[in-house]
């Protein structure tokens, strides 16, 4: 028996329940150690649309922001790496070419993301953008995982939640339409992007993935902002560069908790504990931003919350691959 075949057969005997029957002390540690990963990530996520608004306030264009911050996650996390984990920097040719190609799919969600940000108030945002768990069950059926009824109900929740909380039947400038189908294709494109990141990691060390991943990530939005983005504008004060020092260490800490989950978990399993993001961006939103939501758009929060509870049960009862799954080999 090969070794991924051997590392498949043991997550199966994992899979149902999620943290419960499991003999090896080591592997439940593991498994432990992937949902703090995942809480972790799902909290840096979660200041990406309220320092966006704080970068847009002082004259940072959509473009610039996404292209800066994550020059600043690579260049920091280079840093980190050469200081405390050299042996880490080196990857085999292929693996190498794989981690840009899932970087630059991430660089596309990363710039349809922010240009949508600049469009919606960041609580609507957040909201329509942890649609990418969705998505992932959608991206990992399509591979060969069957889709149960569970899975079905909890998109539905997600979907109809979605239009609530951006209550198109109120909207009257078309930038506004324009910022949610923006920040719908966002989440379609990291949904794959999670799909892919587990490809890669079947055969790359999840910190190694990180880095070139977010250096793939750093060249595509960089050459796009450098294409069609214009002079770099001049900032109104020297907090601009500080909120986007601030994204840049989110950015970093929040790809090195997100692929270390995915390297334990799988990224069904990440995408539903990082949606717990949703509430890490409304709280800071009504503290920081002063951002409220109408009736019908807590109704909205309230399926696509019952959407992500939904999701945990849906994975118990086996709706989601487990771990090993490699959606490039079905």
């Amino acid at each position: 028996m090969t070794g991924r075949a051997k590392k498949s057969e043991e997550h199966h005997t994992l899979q149902l329940p999620w943290l419960q029957g499991v003999d090896d002390p080591a592997l439940r540690k593991r498994r432990i150690e992937g949902i703090y990963d995942g809480l972790i990530a799902a909290f840096m996520l979660g200041w990406a649309p309220i320092l966006g608004k704080f970068a847009y306030r002082v004259g940072v264009q959509p473009m610039t922001v996404a292209a800066l911050r994550t020059v600043v996650a690579v260049l920091f996390l280079f840093g980190i790496y050469l200081v405390f984990w050299p042996a880490l920097l080196r990857i085999p040719p292929m693996g190498l070419v794989n981690c840009f190609l899932v970087g630059s799919i991430n660089g596309v969600g990363a710039l349809l993301y922010y240009v949508a940000l600049a469009r919606l108030d960041a609580a609507s945002a957040s909201l329509l953008s942890t649609l990418y768990a969705v998505w992932v069950i959608i991206f990992l059926a399509a591979a060969g995982q069957p889709v149960s009824r569970l899975t079905l109900v909890r998109l539905s929740a997600a979907l109809i939640g979605a239009v609530l909380v951006t209550q198109p039947w109120l909207l009257t400038d078309p930038s506004d339409y324009l910022g949610a189908m923006l920040m719908a294709a966002s989440a379609a494109v990291n949904g794959w992007y999670i799909v892919m990141g587990q490809w890669v990691l079947a055969d790359v060390p999840s910190r190694t993935a990180t880095i070139y991943i977010l250096t793939g990530m750093g060249l595509t939005v960089s050459a796009v902002r450098f294409l069609f983005g214009g002079p770099l504008e001049s900032f109104s004060s020297s907090s601009g560069w500080w909120i986007i020092f601030a994204l840049g260490i989110t950015t970093a800490f929040s790809r090195l908790a997100m692929f270390a989950s995915i390297e334990r978990l799988g990224g069904a399993q990440t995408a539903i504990i990082t949606l717990m993001e949703m509430a890490v961006s409304l709280a800071l939103a009504f503290l920081l931003l002063g951002d409220r939501l109408t009736l019908w758009q807590w109704v909205g929060a309230l399926l696509l919350v019952v959407g992500g509870v939904l999701a945990r049960r849906d994975v118990e009862r086996g709706g989601a691959p487990p771990p090993a799954f490699n959606p490039m080999e079905h």
